[in-house]
């Protein structure tokens, strides 16, 4: 069986336990068909904290089918748009000829660029660009020739797992296995927009971890930074959000998008829990320099102790500060003489015995 690789370099970066989680701005379809629209997002993004701006690479007609969502009767986001499916993609297709310029862009203010693609020429495209990673959405988890078409890119592969069982995800990282590329991160997903909190199962994160044995992630579409926290706190390496402006604009990811200022939050609140993560080592550290005395007792003389005097138990107190003998050698010392002068109230060392 491949061993997925525990660091993966994404474009200057590197990903892992020992790194710091990269975020993903998922642009999609906010930019609204304006490519100046798209350069505005993608530097909020980078202010926010985002490690890269995402979009998504795909045609209406090699996505969807009008004919079979008209037999549908649909009851989620999908059927709140007014429109037909086929419009509404229609309006946020991301055109193949802007991304050299959007990924232009990004590589002039630091930020890195990639794309969902959701055909084989638009996979082509992201290889010849030499995206950091694509990214390969829920949807098309069960599309195992275009998994094996895709992996066989070479480049890091972030695959979220909305929608699917354990087997069909088993399906696709075996797939995604036989190519040969190591680097996968495999990503928790709930495909609902938004998705509630008390469905984001960020435990799942533990069987890929176990069951698949390579580096994890979330992409979230849930309210706010929570499932994004819980997400790190239990090894999540990549952290994935819709982005938007402003969520009032038209469009049908802008309301469960985060504005740059709920991003931000997210990005500063992780980085301080990256801090308090710190090591697995448990050690003193310095700033319990003093504490490791002040809070902790030792073995004191309760009345005036004269040289040569043997010490009983009721000679004793057991009080901070830790500055002499520790209370667990309290049996040890009850017999002994003592060989100076102790006053009432003072410590006892091993000296003094």
């Amino acid at each position: 069986m491949l061993k997925f690789n525990k660091n993966i370099k994404i474009g200057n970066r590197m990903i892992g336990a020992e790194y710091p989680t990269y975020f993903i701005a998922e642009i999609g379809g906010n930019f609204d068909g304006s490519l100046e629209k798209a350069k505005r997002l993608i530097y909020a993004a980078k202010e926010a904290g985002a490690d890269c701006a995402k979009f998504q690479t795909f045609t209406a007609e090699t996505i969807v089918s009008e004919g079979g969502f008209s037999k549908m009767a649909l009851h989620g986001v999908h059927g709140s748009w007014g429109r037909t499916v086929s419009e509404v993609f229609k309006d946020v297709e991301f055109p193949m000829e802007w991304h050299q310029k959007v990924a232009d862009y990004c590589k002039s203010i630091g930020i890195d660029f990639s794309t969902s693609p959701y055909f084989k020429e638009a996979v082509d495209l992201c290889a010849d660009m030499n995206v950091p990673f694509i990214k390969i959405g829920s949807g098309e988890i069960t599309w195992i020739e275009m998994l094996d078409y895709t992996a066989r890119k070479g480049v890091p592969i972030m695959l979220a797992t909305g929608d699917a069982t354990m087997s069909e995800i088993d399906e696709a990282v075996r797939t995604i296995e036989k190519t040969g590329n190591k680097d996968l991160v495999l990503m928790q997903c709930i495909t609902n927009y938004p998705s509630k909190i008390e469905s984001a199962n960020v435990n799942v994160l533990k069987t890929y971890q176990n069951a698949f044995d390579c580096l994890t992630g979330y992409s979230d579409h849930s309210p706010g930074h929570v499932v994004a926290l819980a997400s790190v706190v239990l090894g999540g390496r990549v952290i994935e959000k819709h982005f938007t402006l402003d969520k009032k604009d038209i469009g049908p990811d802008h309301p469960h998008s985060m504005e740059p200022n709920e991003f931000k939050f997210m990005v500063d609140s992780i980085r301080e829990v990256e801090r308090a993560m710190g090591s697995t080592r448990k050690e003193v550290v310095a700033e319990e320099g003093e504490t490791v005395f002040v809070q902790r007792r030792c073995l004191y003389a309760k009345r005036d102790l004269k040289k040569g005097q043997t010490i009983f138990a009721e000679d004793l107190d057991v009080l901070r500060p830790a500055l002499g003998i520790p209370p667990k050698y309290r049996a040890k010392i009850i017999g002994k003489t003592v060989n100076k002068d102790i006053p009432a109230h003072d410590p006892i060392f091993w000296e003094d015995i």
